[in-house]
């Protein structure tokens, strides 16, 4: 009892002694993963570490600033192109299960990289079993009509190969690109060379249209077309089509918007898609506001001019859209290390400080003889390389792409970072829509590199080997 009294005569000042406690701090994040790829090789794409936020920067580094008050374009995805040779191959040399686990790696987001967006030929391309379109009449007799629309042609392989995607990821993007209107509507009879005849404006707008109707019944939702792949280009041994700017802008204007607004068409309009080196073209279209009403934006490939172009056509038009939807590594490619430094420069981090909505690379597979080709190139390569015998491999564009595909989700947007490109230490930094957030880095440099980040959440430390690429993800 004598305890007792004892233990209620000092409880008020165990109570004001409780009270005059500050509150304890909430934790804070828990820091950020470190996801490497060496110039080596040698390490590809892995977590190697996990960073913890600090109050203060590291006297003397190179800083990275997020700041996420300046914001930039939205993301919609990162992927490849599902050409018949690609679908072909993941068919055909892969049996269920290894495709399964394959599709897996390239689609999904924890077992893989997450790729969102996936380009589509329309038709036969240098990478197809043969030449074909959606509409071939017997006896190439003139069609306009399109009575012999059909989707046969990618019924055993990249129809499957599409859902199957689309079933690891249901929010993908899908695009469609012409290599060559169907051969009775050309100057050449043909899918290979020449120009769309006059008249047949109308018979082509509606080609597009049953096209995108054929993959609605199919469970397939086409969320945008370029008018023509490469339209500077008449490629001598495969399909392709001539297509000035002015006839592209006239095609739209007159033709294909119209028939998309009549028929409630919702896919985008992407105009040009062909190298950085002419920005004229799309200015051409997009200068025309009869033209300009119906286009998106712009869409790109990598094999002629410098991707800062890019942003010549944003910043006249800064309220449309710019895609990239074509660059193929191969046996031109270099090394390892050019090749992964060349790549997040230019295609990749470079890309996206130029407006680029998406980054999307060419073949998604091929053998191991970088076929089957249709007249095309010989020494192209794939994400994946799906041989004969039933063994795959994943290439370098795979790795690359997956620095970002696995960490910018779609929705994403990019945000203010600062620009180290002068030493070699190029950046990129996004949001996602559920608040994790993202910074891509490079080391061009044949020495290691350690930079701060500053963020909202504190300062990160981060060591980047030389020649090397790292992505840092964390959540708030």
């Amino acid at each position: 009892m004598k305890h007792l009294k004892i233990f209620f005569l000092f409880l008020p000042a165990i109570a004001a002694l409780a009270c005059s406690r500050k509150p304890v701090p909430a934790a804070g994040p828990p820091g950020a993963e470190l996801w490497l790829t060496t110039g080596d090789g040698g390490i590809r794409l892995q977590k190697t570490g996990q960073i913890t936020f600090s109050p203060a920067a590291g006297v003397g580094l190179p800083l990275i600033e997020l700041d996420e008050t300046t914001v930039y374009q939205s993301i919609l995805g990162f992927g490849a192109s599902m050409t018949g040779s690609s679908a072909q191959v993941l068919t055909r040399n892969l049996e269920p299960a290894r495709r399964k686990e394959v599709m897996e790696t390239l689609f999904g987001r924890e077992k893989g990289i997450g790729l969102s967006y996936l380009r589509m030929t329309i038709g036969a391309s240098d990478f197809s079993s043969h030449n074909y379109s959606y509409n071939d009449p017997p006896g190439k007799q003139d069609n306009p009509q399109l009575r012999h629309f059909s989707m046969e042609e990618d019924r055993d392989d990249v129809i499957p190969r599409l859902k199957e995607a689309m079933a690891l990821n249901p929010d993908i993007e899908l695009m469609g690109s012409p290599w060559s209107a169907p051969a009775f509507m050309k100057t050449s009879g043909s899918m290979v060379k020449g120009k769309l005849k006059p008249g047949m404006e109308p018979a082509f707008a509606n080609y597009f249209v049953q096209y995108i109707r054929a993959f609605e019944k199919e469970g397939i939702r086409v969320s945008a077309i370029t008018i023509q792949n490469e339209p500077e280009y008449e490629p001598a041994g495969y399909p392709g089509m001539l297509m000035t700017a002015e006839e592209q802008r006239d095609f739209i204007k007159k033709h294909l918007g119209p028939a998309f607004r009549q028929n409630r068409i919702g896919a985008k309009i992407a105009v040009y898609d062909h190298n950085w080196d002419h920005p004229n073209y799309p200015l051409t279209i997009l200068d025309d506001p009869e033209a300009r009403q119906y286009v998106d934006g712009t869409a790109f490939h990598c094999y002629g001019g410098e991707v800062a172009n890019q942003s010549r056509v944003h910043d006249a038009y800064p309220g449309k859209n710019l895609y990239f939807t074509e660059c193929s590594g191969g046996g031109w490619s270099g090394s390892w290390q050019d090749d992964l430094m060349w790549k997040f420069k230019n295609l990749l981090i470079g890309n996206l400080r130029n407006w680029s909505t998406c980054v999307l690379m060419w073949n998604l597979a091929l053998d191991e003889k970088s076929g089957p080709t249709n007249g095309g190139c010989a020494d192209c390569r794939g994400l994946v390389p799906a041989r004969s015998d039933g063994s795959v491999d994943y290439t370098i564009d795979f790795y690359a792409l997956g620095h970002f595909s696995r960490f910018v989700h779609k929705g994403a947007r990019r945000v203010s970072s600062t620009d180290l490109s002068a030493q070699n230490m190029d950046n990129v930094a996004f949001v996602n829509p559920d608040g994790s957030k993202t910074l891509v880095a490079m080391n061009g440099n044949p020495a290691p590199k350690k930079v701060a980040v500053k963020t909202r959440e504190g300062y990160l430390a981060v060591d980047i080997p030389a020649w090397s690429v790292v992505s840092v993800y964390w959540k708030p």
